[in-house]
């Protein structure tokens, strides 16, 4: 355990940040899931706007939302 004022409270902050990502990154992972099981045109750009809006905060890199909303674009085409 941290015994210094400053260290007490990064923990505290990483905690924070830690649940916010995780929070994030499965509101993603379910709406990429739902996507590629429906593969509707009409939700792409719901998807797409959700993975840049993860993208903006940092959650995943903006090369990784990129080759996501590639991917889901290409298998809806098929």
């Amino acid at each position: 355990m941290a015994n210094i004022k400053s260290a007490e409270k990064r923990i505290r902050t990483t905690a924070k940040k830690t649940a916010r990502n995780r929070r994030a990154k499965t509101k993603l992972r379910h709406v990429i899931k739902k996507q590629r099981t429906t593969l509707s045109a009409d939700s792409i750009p719901a998807t797409a706007a959700e993975i840049d809006r993860a993208a903006a905060k940092g959650v995943i890199h903006k090369n990784t939302a990129a080759r996501y909303k590639s991917r889901l674009a290409k298998a809806t085409a098929k």
